[in-house]
């Protein structure tokens, strides 16, 4: 029986939570127009792993940090991208920087872990940077007579900083522009205001998957039940439920929570979209980004060396900025329920799937129309890698 959603307000917050409490209602979900087959090469041909790296992942911005893991003057955050050691700071004056973190006389590392510090000295020859990447002291500089101190700063990425994150292009010699790679997606991603959020704690772990079979992972509700049955996300959330909204290569998904349909029998509730469903954007090429009432998880997925093998780098920061010891022992209960989820649910099933993408026989897998996520993720990769599609 069809029943009417019934909507106290007109705003577009208000139509989100409308679509997902019917859907709620009809016991349906946003559907592709028919199935996806999609060829075992797509995840498993090392050629097209090499070509995503050097051709999308080293050549579209990524977001490196959020913002909040260096809210002040003089913090900086060392991180491994790809295998590149990456120096993110923020100087004096409050812009934030991306280098390659190679010292330019021999290759050794400046900087290590997370801190705060001006300057960062080569462990190797005591070579001394700015945290604005200027070369400044070279102990013996009698032998390097000819040399310009100017013409040897540490090599800054193309690097922005915008919605709460900073991003940067893994390629010197490339430019960058965030608005126009998000595209439309950029104004959702203002309205969440990440840059006010508080950065609270992350780990990172490698998984045997390919990086775009993980990331499929976080598309779809189709396996929550199944994967998720003992855990807050079977028990809060509707099984094989979900919102769809394509963003150019972006979209953002909505898997509403079981309580949505008490605003059925008294829509005098809160219709606001987060107290009402868990909503996911997939960031274009490797960022999730799974929204809930008190913070988001940041999910940066990436190849590790193979085509069935992934890094997987799990961050979350709270709406509100713990203050005291209360919130910060709050935020720690959150994190370890939301990273037990991640890795002992998810990634204890998806190396499976690594697995039958490795040894598969059969020629190709089918994406269900109740699967619109991972079939768009699918879509645009293949798109982008001249993959052909069934």
């Amino acid at each position: 029986m069809t029943r009417t959603v019934r909507n106290p307000a007109g705003n577009q917050d208000v139509e989100l939570t409308r679509r997902a409490l019917g859907h709620a209602l009809g016991k349906t979900t946003d559907m592709a127009d028919r199935e996806l087959r999609v060829p075992l090469h797509y995840y498993r041909d090392a050629k097209i792993t090499e070509i995503e790296e050097s051709q999308i992942l080293r050549r579209v911005p990524l977001a490196i940090l959020p913002s909040a893991q260096i809210p002040d003057a003089n913090d900086y955050v060392v991180r491994s991208v790809l295998g590149d050691s990456l120096l993110v700071t923020r100087d004096r004056d409050g812009k934030g920087h991306v280098f390659l973190n190679y010292c330019r006389h021999r290759g050794a590392m400046p900087a290590c872990g997370t801190g705060s510090a001006s300057r960062f000295t080569c462990p190797y020859h005591a070579w001394t940077y700015r945290n604005t990447g200027e070369l400044i002291t070279v102990p013996g500089s009698a032998g390097f007579d000819s040399m310009t101190k100017a013409d040897y700063g540490l090599v800054e990425l193309p690097n922005e900083e915008r919605h709460g994150f900073i991003w940067a292009v893994l390629t010197a010699d490339a430019s960058i522009d965030v608005a126009a790679h998000l595209g439309p997606l950029g104004p959702e991603l203002a309205s969440m205001n990440y840059a006010s959020y508080g950065y609270h704690t992350e780990r990172e772990f490698e998984s045997n998957v390919s990086w775009k079979g993980a990331l499929e992972a976080f598309a779809e509700a189709y396996h929550f039940p199944f994967v998720h049955g003992q855990s807050v996300i079977g028990q809060n959330t509707l099984a094989n439920t979900s919102l769809y909204d394509e963003y150019g290569k972006h979209h953002r998904m909505g898997f509403p929570f079981n309580w949505i349909a008490a605003l059925d029998a008294d829509p005098s509730g809160s219709w606001e979209p987060h107290l009402n469903m868990g909503i996911i954007y997939w960031v274009y090429p490797n960022l999730i980004l799974a929204n809930s009432p008190v913070g988001v998880e940041i999910i940066d997925i990436l190849p590790a060396g193979a085509p069935t093998r992934c890094t997987v780098r799990h961050s979350w920061m709270g709406r509100v900025p713990a203050v005291d010891d209360a919130m910060r022992a709050a935020y720690d209960e959150v994190y370890e329920n939301v990273h037990a989820a991640v890795r002992d649910e998810d990634f204890a099933m998806l190396p499976q799937c690594g697995e039958g993408v490795r040894h598969g026989q059969h020629d190709h897998m089918i994406i269900g129309r109740n699967e619109i996520g991972v079939q768009h993720m699918i879509k645009v990769f293949a798109q982008e890698l001249g993959v052909a599609l069934q």
